[in-house]
């Protein structure tokens, strides 16, 4: 059984630290207990990118402001890097690599002892090439310390009312591309496109797979029955968005799950 407390031990290692910030359940808790224990020596960094979903840097504000933590922002250029480009299976390498460096640099100008990133025991077990880098760039995990899954998480953050208690996991817009598919900016604004014209239609987690001029909308198993039944808006609003095609997969979203799909038949939009 986790408890907070071993946590904000885990914290108080380090007098002072930047905690990698995107408003996820994950880094929300531990933003939430760097503020805790280490007050205004802690700051939460969250990196604007074309890669960030339309919304989440709003809701990264949100959730700093209530969790009590001094929040920034910084410019990460990830595109400028031909590994990230290429969309390699590593690419969250280099995404991540981006990442590191610019907080680093952030650290060691004004002082800070520690980068923090959400990383939790869950995380060990997948494939995350982001991992390398952290470990590369010497990123503490405090919730991997303190032995969190991804349950321990989300309980002890709904116990702290964390706004972002229930969020759903929200990974980076190319993560909608096929592996060996160049990262190009105008695609993940198209895929940003479509995936806020679904949001607008009230569906929370649900990701749109890029597919050259076909899209394919994958809805989380609470709100998959609802988009069945609303295929035809479902189909129009990722239409909307600049795609000739569209499907809307029959089987729930399993995030990560995006390579080696089943193919299932087209609808063309209308």
């Amino acid at each position: 059984m986790t408890s907070l407390a071993e946590l904000e031990c885990a914290i108080a290692t380090s007098p002072s630290a930047i905690v990698a910030f995107s408003g996820g359940v994950d880094s929300s808790l531990v933003a939430a207990a760097s503020a805790r224990v280490l007050r205004d020596r802690a700051i939460a960094v969250t990196a604007v990118s074309p890669a960030l979903a339309t919304g989440e840097l709003d809701g990264a504000r949100s959730v700093a402001a209530a969790v009590g933590i001094a929040h920034r922002t910084i410019t990460t250029d990830e595109l400028a890097r031909a590994g990230y480009r290429r969309n390699g299976k590593d690419r969250c390498y280099h995404c991540k690599t981006e990442l590191y460096d610019r907080l680093a640099d952030v650290a060691r100008e004004e002082g800070y002892a520690a980068v923090f990133s959400g990383a939790n025991v869950d995380d060990l077990g997948d494939w995350r090439p982001g991992l390398k880098a952290a470990a590369e760039h010497g990123v503490r995990h405090p919730l991997v310390e303190a032995g969190f899954t991804k349950a321990d998480v989300r309980e002890h953050a709904a116990a702290l009312a964390i706004p972002s208690a229930d969020k759903p996991a929200m990974p980076c817009l190319a993560s909608r591309i096929p592996y060996g598919t160049e990262v190009d900016p105008d695609v993940l604004a198209q895929i940003d496109r479509a995936e806020r014209a679904l949001h607008e239609l009230g569906f929370r987690d649900l990701r749109v797979r890029h597919l050259g001029e076909r899209a394919r909308i994958e809805v989380a198993a609470g709100e998959l029955a609802a988009a069945l039944g609303a295929e035809p808006r479902v189909l129009a609003a990722v239409g909307s968005a600049g795609y000739e095609r569209a499907e809307l997969s029959r089987e729930p979203l399993v995030s990560g799950s995006f390579h080696g799909l089943r193919t299932l038949p087209v609808v063309a939009t209308t």
